[in-house]
């Protein structure tokens, strides 16, 4: 059975990094409720069996406006990023969704350790976003790779958030090769070792995120402990 989809229209497109973009959409026929963290599948006209399925996570908690958030990267000759690269302001795409697990876990005492590579960024922001706005963020420790200076999404932003919030850090790694782990391999032991009640949420892709849980894994977590979220 085909999923449920709905049109959006396009609101803006604006450039972040050189390599990555910004994409508002406004669902027409009914808001959608999601969790900080979730995805959505857009459908798009392309590629040699079209639709062409492609899932984003969302960049910004739900807001009255109702528009939806999204952070898609360029691939060179990639079909979905190209498309999108080429609408415009008014142009409509379906959607469904909103899906996945990656979301937050239920309040408590424990520490919660974000780690997310390039645009496995975009579901952490709309994480800590979410709990900014409402006044709730915990001590909470965001560890963010970039493949280059140029790329590091939010930067700004989390620095800015950092300086205001006490409970909150930042802590960005430029490393081009995603298995570069060594940073951020040490944060963790110092934050997560010695039995320490931490919150482990790690998104990107999968040479990123796996060896990070193996580690958490060597520390003494449970598989289930360890949040991932992978894009590949």
């Amino acid at each position: 059975m085909a999923e449920p989809t709905q049109i959006a229209e396009i609101v803006s497109l604006t450039t972040l990094t050189p390599h990555t973009t910004e994409l508002v959409l406004r669902p027409i026929e009914h808001p959608l409720s999601f969790k900080p963290g979730q995805w959505i599948s857009l459908q798009l006209p392309v590629g040699d069996h079209p639709p062409l399925n492609r899932a984003y996570s969302l960049a910004e908690p739900p807001s009255p406006s109702g528009h939806l958030t999204l952070v898609f990267d360029h691939v060179p000759r990639g079909k979905g990023s190209g498309y999108l690269s080429s609408l415009k302001s008014g142009d409509l795409i379906p959607l469904s969704g909103p899906y996945g697990h990656f979301v937050l876990p239920e309040p408590d005492s424990k520490h919660l350790l974000l780690i997310g590579r390039y645009s496995g960024l975009v579901p952490l922001r709309c994480m800590i976003r979410s709990l900014a706005q409402q006044d709730s963020l915990p001590s909470t420790t965001l560890i963010a790779q970039a493949p280059d200076a140029a790329e590091q999404l939010y930067h700004e932003e989390f620095i800015a958030l950092a300086a205001s919030h006490s409970n909150f850090r930042y802590l960005p790694f430029v490393n081009e090769a995603p298995g570069s782990h060594a940073e951020t391999v040490e944060v963790i032991k110092q934050i997560a070792g010695n039995g320490r009640q931490v919150a482990p949420m790690i998104a990107g892709i999968k040479s990123f995120a796996r060896p990070l849980r193996a580690i958490f894994m060597e520390l003494g977590f449970d598989r289930r402990e360890v949040k991932l979220e992978t894009y590949d």
